[in-house]
């Protein structure tokens, strides 16, 4: 079997894991919340209308800390939805999952002993955007 393949059963392994199962599940769920999806909606109209805001050549300061207050206060809510945190909480558990993966594979590819090689946590600040890349 060559290493596409592989992937490609990986693939499906990940699509058997319960973790994945449940994100697929909390995502539906948080689709059908009729209610956090009015929320979602109101938050994308209230950031267009702070960024509309932000531009004008006489803006109002005002208006953008009333604006951003608004835009807080439904963040929260959205937040709060228990639709919205279990999303939050199965879409941690499988990121956690996968990015050991790939550790295993980069090191692996890197030369590492694949039986042992496996995610440092001490290293890695969890920051992608601010990464150098593992060891």
């Amino acid at each position: 079997m060559d290493m596409i393949q592989m992937a490609r059963e990986l693939g499906k392994a990940i699509q058997q894991d319960e973790r994945y199962i449940r994100l697929q599940k909390a995502k539906a769920d948080s689709d059908n919340d009729q209610h956090l999806q009015e929320l979602i909606g109101e938050f994308n109209l209230k950031r267009l209308a702070i960024n509309n805001e932000a531009v004008k050549d006489d803006r109002s300061e005002d208006k953008l800390r009333e604006l951003n207050t608004e835009l807080r206060h439904i963040y929260g809510e959205i937040m709060r939805n228990e639709n919205m945190t279990a999303y939050n909480e199965a879409k941690e558990a499988l990121d956690a999952v996968l990015k050991r993966v790939n550790a295993i594979i980069a090191l692996s590819a890197e030369g590492e002993d694949p039986e042992t090689a496996d995610l440092d946590e001490s290293s890695c600040g969890g920051s992608c955007s601010s990464c150098a890349g593992c060891h």
